[in-house]
């Protein structure tokens, strides 16, 4: 197993685009086939990326992991190795002391050789770490089996609160939207 060391944590900007979709990519196809192009679904995944990273209003924002960047380094010395994307869910306003900004956490990735080494616990600090300074409510997401344990110690349970109506199931992957 590689050591987390030497690993950095940081925002993703639009110009990380490029490198997230590949990512996210390894990430889909590691779970379900593919029934896009490679080439295809990067030119169209990229993009999208780009856009939402270029403009917080979307509510969109995601974290990297990087490994190999060093200070006044240049740019194609470091590498992204995993990542995590978060939504702002915003509700309708209400005259009671309900909190109205809520988050959802998805697309949570480190590369194979990386897992268990600290980064994917690392990553998903950085994000709730912003939420907290959001002063989001609650922060829900589907996770995969393997990653239950790691949601678990940071503190995320199951309360049954979240009902889902598949409207296309077909569509939504073995385990559900991701």
């Amino acid at each position: 197993m590689v050591s987390a060391r030497g690993v950095t944590i940081r925002p993703a900007g639009p110009a990380d685009a490029g490198e997230l979709a590949k990512l996210r990519h390894a990430f889909r196809i590691a779970i379900d086939p593919a029934t896009e192009d490679d080439d295809a679904f990067l030119r169209r995944c990229g993009p999208w990326m780009e856009e939402r990273l270029a403009d917080p209003s979307t509510g969109w924002r995601a974290w990297v992991a990087e490994t190999g960047a060093v200070a006044g380094a240049e740019a194609s010395t470091a590498r992204l190795v995993g990542h995590v994307w978060l939504r702002r869910l915003e509700k309708i306003p209400n005259p009671v002391g309900e909190v109205e900004a809520h988050a959802y956490l998805t697309n949570m990735y480190v590369e194979p050789g990386l897992r268990g080494a600290g980064v994917g616990s690392r990553l998903l600090e950085a994000a709730l770490a912003w939420c907290r300074e959001q002063r989001f409510g609650s922060v829900v997401l589907w996770p995969t089996e393997r990653s239950r344990t790691l949601y678990g110690r940071a503190g995320f349970r199951d309360t049954g609160d979240v009902l889902e109506l598949p409207l296309n199931p077909a569509h939504c992957g073995r385990a559900g939207v991701r």
